[in-house]
C-alpha cells in the first residue's frame, strides 16, 4: 500500500511529521507492505536565496509579525523536536529556495534512496546551516547517503527533474493541498500536518485493512519494505 507525503525541505513541521509518521510505521504490524513516496511542494516558490538575512527576519517579513514573535515560534519548534531526537538550529539556517533540493530528491528516487536524502536534507538545513540551493552542497549531501552522483551537477544546474517537481506540485493543487506536510494513505485518506503518531497509526491500520481486502495475496507473498514507489 502506498503512502504519499507532500513536503518541503524548508518546512520545520515536515521534519517533525516525518519522524512522527515513522514512529507510527515502526509500530505497524504490516509495515513490510508499505511503500512511501515523497512528493514535492514549495511553501514559497518565489523565495530568493539570501544568506544575509536570518530565518527569524524572513518569517517576520512574510508573516507580518514582529521578529521576536518569530523567534518565540521557532523556539517552540526546538522544544517540539527534542522528544523526537531532532535538532533545530534556527540561528544558523540559510534562507534558501528549495527547488534544487526537490530536483535532488527526484534524482535520489531513481536510486531507491528518496527517504535517505529527505532526511539528510532536513538535517543539513535545520541542524547544520547548509545552503540547500547550492550545487556543491547538494552533491556532497548526495554522497553522504551513498548516491551515485555522476551527472548530478548538470541535473541540478539545468533543473532536469523540473517536470517531476512541477507534476507533484500540480497534483497537490488538484487535491486541494495548501500546506505541508500532507499525507495521503492509499489514495483515499488524507492527514494534514505533523499529527501525533497515534493518529498516523490509526490511519495506517484503517487504510491498510481496506487495501488488504483488495489484495488477499499479501498473506502469502511477503513484500520488501521500501521508502520508494516507482
Amino acid at each position: 500500500m502506498k503512502v504519499e507525503i507532500w513536503s518541503d525541505v524548508m518546512c520545520p513541521f515536515c521534519y517533525l511529521g516525518k519522524h512522527k509518521f515513522e514512529n507510527a510505521l515502526a509500530q505497524f504490524a504490516k509495515k513490510e507492505h508499505i511503500e512511501v513516496e515523497w512528493k514535492s511542494f514549495q511553501l514559497n516558490p518565489e523565495l530568493v536565496t539570501d544568506p544575509t538575512i536570518s530565518i527569524h527576519q524572513y518569517l517576520s517579513e512574510i508573516k507580518g509579525f514582529p521578529i521576536e514573535q518569530a523567534r518565540q515560534m521557532n523556539h517552540r519548534l526546538v522544544q517540539a523536536g527534542k522528544p523526537l531526537g531532532l535538532e533545530y538550529n534556527f540561528d544558523n539556517i540559510i534562507v534558501a529556495n528549495s527547488y534544487r533540493a526537490h530536483n535532488l530528491i527526484h534524482f535520489a528516487k531513481v536510486q531507491g534512496k528518496q527517504n535517505e536524502i529527505e532526511e539528510r536534507l532536513f538535517e543539513a538545513y535545520f541542524a547544520e546551516g547548509e545552503n540547500i540551493d547550492d550545487n556543491v552542497t547538494l552533491i556532497q549531501l548526495a554522497k553522504d547517503i551513498g548516491l551515485k552522483t555522476e551527472g548530478l551537477n548538470d541535473i541540478l544546474e539545468t533543473k532536469s527533474n523540473a517536470e517531476q517537481v512541477e507534476n507533484d506540485i500540480a497534483e497537490a493543487r488538484r487535491l486541494g493541498i495548501r500546506g505541508v506536510p500532507y499525507f495521503v494513505f492509499n489514495s483515499k485518506y488524507g492527514v494534514s500536518g505533523a499529527q501525533e503518531s497515534t493518529l498516523f497509526l490509526e490511519t495506517l491500520k484503517k487504510s491498510f485493512a481496506e487495501w488488504a481486502k483488495e489484495h488477499p495475496e499479501i498473506e502469502h507473498k511477503p513484500q520488501t519494505y521500501s521508502f520508494i514507489a516507482e
